[in-house]
């Protein structure tokens, strides 16, 4: 049961934060002085996942490349001396694979999932979105958030979906979690909670919301997902919801959610972009 692969759906077009990506991926902006993708490839890495999965678009070769070693680059940089800039520049372990494969059709987050099928077999695996970046300043990538949801997983085979407590005047902007047993309130701990899940309520009125977790955008699943993505059929836009194929993966094989430890930033949205960007920018220079 132990997880070893992940799927990163970048196929998105980053409409959110035109005109910056126009040309360059949304993936690919930095926070401090790395891409945003880094640090969800760095997370996974720590998770102890090998194989990683990019469910990419043909405009959006350059993420590909920026994980591919340069080798003229390389060399350059070591004639000149510059040994330890060449070497952070080829920061993937050996033994971890990034492979990409195509979404050619926007049809949704359920759909682009979807498209790993083939590379990722008959595996258990993890999804983690672009977008959320977990803040490695306020908690640890070796132990907590990911690394937990993995562990509940290869004790119960129940997958997990990463949550987090937000404020009442925030629950109708996210999709929110409903246990098991009566609604729920939750304080943010400083450590990680599996609760059982019966479902979700996208971006409920507060005085109805079944609890106050929000899904944050990390996933483990059994393999079973790939069977209900099949048959999901696409609802309004023509889109295929991973929503649609959890609420069968709960019926049939139970599902947990895990509330998060530390905080997280959307960095496909201008606003919060920018904030993140200022916020890492800081953390690096006071080091």
């Amino acid at each position: 049961m132990k997880i070893t692969h992940a799927v990163i759906p970048v196929a998105g077009f980053g409409t959110r934060m035109l005109p910056l990506s126009k040309a360059v991926p949304k993936e690919l902006l930095p926070l401090g002085n790395k891409p945003a993708i880094q640090y969800v490839i760095e997370e996974a890495v720590a998770s102890g996942i090998k194989n990683i999965v990019l469910v990419n678009h043909a405009q959006k070769m350059a993420i590909e490349n920026y994980f591919d070693i340069n080798s003229e680059l390389d060399t350059q940089l070591r004639t000149k001396g510059k040994n330890e800039l060449a070497d952070s520049l080829n920061f993937l372990p050996n033994d971890v694979n990034i492979i990409s494969v195509r979404q050619g059709k926007p049809l949704g987050l359920g759909h682009a999932v979807l498209q790993a099928r083939s590379a990722i077999g008959d595996n258990h695996f993890a999804v983690l979105l672009p977008d959320v970046v977990l803040n490695p300043f306020e908690s640890d990538y070796n132990s907590q958030n990911l690394v937990f949801m993995i562990n509940e997983f290869s004790k119960n085979s129940h997958s997990q979906i990463l949550v987090d407590p937000v404020a009442t005047a925030d629950i109708h902007k996210y999709g929110i979690a409903k246990l098991h047993g009566e609604s729920k309130t939750l304080e943010k701990t400083k450590q990680n909670q599996a609760f059982g899940v019966q479902g979700f309520v996208e971006k409920p009125k507060a005085d109805v919301a079944p609890s106050n977790l929000a899904v944050v955008g990390r996933y483990v699943f059994n393999n079973a997902i790939f069977d209900y993505l099949a048959k999901t059929e696409p609802s309004v836009g023509g889109e295929i919801q991973l929503t649609d194929a959890i609420d069968a993966l709960i019926s049939t094989q139970g599902v947990d959610v895990v509330t998060m430890v530390g905080n997280s930033f959307d960095a496909g949205d201008m606003t919060s972009y920018m904030r993140a960007f200022m916020y890492f920018a800081d953390k690096i220079l006071q080091k």
